[in-house]
């Protein structure tokens, strides 16, 4: 069986292709991620990087290829979004959606790993969790002065980071994180690349960026997507002056 293929890799895609009406939008796409990794995934628009996080998402089912979970466990081309989000992996889209007219605090509260049955409501389970937990994350996301504002009245940047600790909240083994900085001030964006550096000191992180001074400052190795397949990986310097990454991605 497919998913008894030995690897340490906590995220293993390998011969992964798919299409989309004769359009290939992946091809032949290998990519390993280890327990405990940050990797940032770059490349052009349309190189297959949404498509990527789909796939390992459930959201996209791969026309062909392995796409296993923790050390090669779980084969997640066989389960939907919900069982592969309760195997602990966890998105943030582009565009945050945070529920606007709760306070910051009862967004990460509603986000919180736990019972989800009809008497785990906010009157019973919820209403016992801990206040440190939840202001445990408000301190490392930097929210924990904003934590009764109304989560409409914070600004863009905040938001972004609210809804990383509402992923927090879910406790993942996996991050995936598409696009954090987008829309965000220099001084915002710093901050953002020391919380994801933060967070990866207990959860694996996957980053989607375009910025190139973030992906620097997160100090991982990179991963550059070209057509649907790998074009170059290894560390920032390396894949920035590769002369294929220059040609279809960075520029001179």
């Amino acid at each position: 069986m497919t998913n008894e293929k030995v690897t340490s890799a906590l995220l293993y895609l390998d011969g992964v292709s798919v299409s989309f009406d004769g359009y290939k939008a992946i091809r032949n796409l290998s990519l390993f991620i280890e327990p405990g990794e940050m990797r940032a995934i770059i490349g052009p628009n349309g190189a297959g990087k949404t498509t990527m996080m789909d796939i390992v998402t459930g959201k996209t089912r791969p026309d062909e290829g392995d796409v296993l979970f923790d050390r090669g466990q779980h084969d997640l081309t066989k389960l939907d979004e919900t069982a592969i989000t309760e195997l602990g992996i966890g998105r943030k889209f582009q565009k945050p959606t945070v529920f606007e007219s709760h306070t910051v605090a009862d967004n990460v509260l509603l986000a919180l790993k736990g019972p989800r049955g009809p008497f785990a409501s906010l009157f019973g389970w919820r209403n016992k969790v801990e206040r440190e937990k939840i202001d445990s994350i408000l301190t490392t996301t930097g929210l924990i002065d904003h934590r009764d504002r109304l989560a409409g009245e914070i600004s863009h940047g905040q938001k972004q980071w609210l809804e990383i600790g509402m992923l927090l909240a879910q406790d993942p083994a996996i991050l995936l994180v598409d696009e954090p900085v987008a829309g965000m001030t220099d001084a915002e964006t710093e901050q953002t690349a020391a919380l994801l550096r933060d967070i990866n000191q207990s959860h694996t992180v996957i980053v989607v960026e375009h910025d190139m001074t973030f992906v620097r400052a997160l100090n991982c190795k990179v991963t550059c997507l070209h057509e649907g397949s790998v074009l170059a990986e290894g560390s920032i310097d390396k894949v920035a002056s590769d002369e294929r990454v220059i040609e279809v991605y960075l520029g001179r």
